[in-house]
């Protein structure tokens, strides 16, 4: 019998979306982000969060979907992975589950449009509703977050 986690649900266009609670630091409404250059166009820049500067993502844009505007929905999910603080930019956080880890499945090669390395699975909430796990490791990987860090320091 797998084990029972708790998962915030996001979504970015018509899909959801699921970070494990214990990834998740904060859930902010949209605020200014300073811009920083030369970085990649999904790293949107970075926020003053009670003293603390953290580098701000565009999952959007993180994994290839179309950008969209921001509204009163949008929010900024602030993550903690491989000892470093990041925000992403999501289209609406406003559920909380919680997941028996047996019903996550091996995700196929894409789901709407994103790349299966970005995905830890795909879990099956019902018959209608299924739950995308990212990844955390693999969407906060490789040049760019060296890049973010030696923003940082």
């Amino acid at each position: 019998m797998g084990e029972e986690i708790k998962v915030i649900v996001f979504k970015l266009g018509h899909e959801e979306y699921g970070i494990e609670v214990d990834k998740v630091q904060t859930i902010e409404r949209m605020m200014p982000i300073t811009r920083v250059p030369k970085t990649f166009s999904f790293v949107k820049g970075v926020i003053n969060l009670r003293g603390v500067v953290i580098p701000v993502i565009d999952l959007r844009g993180r994994f290839g979907l179309p950008e969209a505007e921001h509204s009163d929905q949008t929010r900024i999910i602030i993550v903690a992975a491989n000892e470093m603080e990041v925000g992403f930019i999501v289209d609406s956080a406003n559920d909380v589950i919680d997941l028996n880890s047996d019903s996550i499945d091996t995700p196929p090669d894409v789901v709407g449009g994103v790349k299966a390395k970005y995905l830890q699975g795909v879990a099956r909430i019902s018959d209608e509703r299924l739950l995308v796990m990212l990844n955390l490791s693999e969407v906060l990987n490789r040049s760019e977050i060296i890049q973010l860090e030696s923003l940082e320091g």
